[in-house]
Formats: C-alpha cells, structure tokens, sequence
C-alpha cells in the first residue's frame, strides 16, 4: 500500500502506546557514519518539538536478514510494546543470494506478529543493484512487492530512492549511504510515516502497568 493510503483516523488506537520500534539492517543501524547522523536518529529529533513523548526504540542490527529480523521480533514486541513497527529488511537476503521467497515470507511474518501485538506496521521496501543480473533483481523486486502488498501495512517501494547512483550520498563501499544521505532516507521513510506519527503525537502517552 502506498503513501497517503489512509486517513489519519484510521489507524488503530494502539498507536496510544507511544512506542516505535525500528527493525532494520545496517541502513538504519547508520553503518560507516557517527549513530546520531543516521535517519532514526533524525526521526527522533524531528518528533521532540512535538512529540517529546514518543520513544523510538532502533533494534537494527548491521548484516541482519529477513530470518534473523523474525527470530529477533517476539521478545522485541514484549519489550517496547511499540504502537508502530518500522521494518527495513530484506536488503541483505538480496545480496546474499538468499531465496526471495523466503524473505517475502519472513517479511509477512514479520507484519503478521507486530499486528497482532497491536501494532501499525511499515515497511520500508529495497530493490538489488543491476550487477546481480536482471532476472534476480526483477525477481527479488516482485517478492518484496508481495511482502509489501497488504492493506494493513504501510509500504514504500525502494527506501534509498534519490540515495543510489547520486555523488556523495554513497560511501566508498559503494552500498552504504552517507550521513549527506540519511535526510533524504528520513524524507523517503517520512511519506509513509507522517500520518500514523502524527496519529501517536495527538494521544497522550499510555499509563504504565
């Protein structure tokens, strides 16, 4: 589902809970850059006039997949209890040569456990670079477009849009972006997750247990 799919109104109340639970790779574990430049972190800083309330918990691992992101959910769930999961998986499943099919699964997964802890669920979408053949990259393309392809959840279809292929927005490694990069990564995330933030920012903070 794509940006401005629904109405702010129509996200779940369980956004009350003021928690957001990012599950990422090294994109969004800020790898090769100083942690407080990378995009979750400027997330954050954007919601503190605001949103002082809402916590934004980064779970991002550097090299995680799609299967390790699964393994890692349940006991994340029960930690944050977060009102809103961001999940950028998949990348590393890509390069790996790991079966898309399996990753369009782990992903479903994934949005299917967040969901039923009564969370909003996003997915930040990636597409493999050219030099992994055309059949590869159109087939891993497809599968995260099924992981992606449910009403329930917010979907944007390649995170690193205007990133790849841009001078000094790509580290020398030649994968990973640099903290020039992480606005804009914020500004591509930001399409998907202004309207249910926005939802969290108008409830006040859940009471604790």
């Amino acid at each position: 589902m794509g940006p401005g799919a629904l109405a702010s109104g129509e996200y779940r109340q369980a956004g009350s809970r003021q928690s957001i639970l990012v599950l990422g790779d090294s994109i969004s574990a800020a790898y090769g850059i100083d942690k407080r430049d990378g995009w979750v972190a400027l997330l954050e800083q954007r919601l503190e006039p605001q949103c002082a309330s809402v916590n934004v918990h980064n779970a991002s691992v550097s090299g995680e997949t799609s299967a390790g992101g699964l393994a890692r959910l349940p006991a994340l769930l029960a930690t944050h209890r977060p009102g809103l999961v961001v999940i950028e998986l998949g990348g590393n499943d890509g390069l790996r040569g790991l079966s898309p099919q399996k990753m369009t699964e782990n992903l479903q997964q994934m949005a299917a456990l967040a969901e039923g802890a009564g969370a909003q669920v996003a997915l930040l979408g990636m597409l493999m670079p050219a030099n992994l053949g055309a059949a590869y990259v159109d087939l891993f393309a497809r599968a995260m477009g099924r992981a992606g392809d449910n009403d329930s959840v917010l979907f944007l279809g390649f995170f690193l849009q205007g990133v790849v292929g841009q001078q000094g927005l790509i580290q020398t490694d030649g994968l990973h972006p640099t903290a020039a990069a992480q606005p804009r990564l914020l500004d591509n995330a930001w399409q998907i997750l202004a309207a249910p933030l926005a939802e969290m920012c108008q409830q006040p903070p859940a009471s604790a247990l």
